[in-house]
């Protein structure tokens, strides 16, 4: 019995699927949009995974853009409006964007 119980549990640990969200998903499900300051934002309260994403793609950004600015000596928030700009511009049809502090289906 004992053995049956360590199977049965064994097996539920190893079919378990992992659901992880990546950005590509959240975007294309409409969790998460491009804004004009160069980050995402979640489109719509969001919980924890979605924040969690955001936090952590708006992090690696930010690295991105300081170098950015350091390497060409330009103020950080120039790149950060121009990499919002070129991001919003090539976000594609059906996915979501910040236009006028509302946001806007593509």
């Amino acid at each position: 019995m004992k053995r049956y119980f360590l199977l049965i549990i064994s097996l539920l640990f190893c079919c378990q699927t992992v659901y992880a969200l990546d950005l590509q998903t959240a975007k294309t499900q409409g969790l998460v949009g491009e804004t004009p300051t160069g980050y995402l934002a979640p489109v719509q309260g969001g919980n924890n995974e979605v924040g969690q994403l955001v936090q952590s793609i708006n992090s690696q950004r930010r690295e991105e853009y300081q170098k950015i600015a350091q390497r060409n000596n330009t103020p950080l928030q120039a790149v950060e409006q121009l990499a919002g700009k070129q991001a919003m511009e090539k976000t594609p049809g059906g996915q979501f964007i910040l236009l006028d502090g509302a946001w806007k289906k593509k």
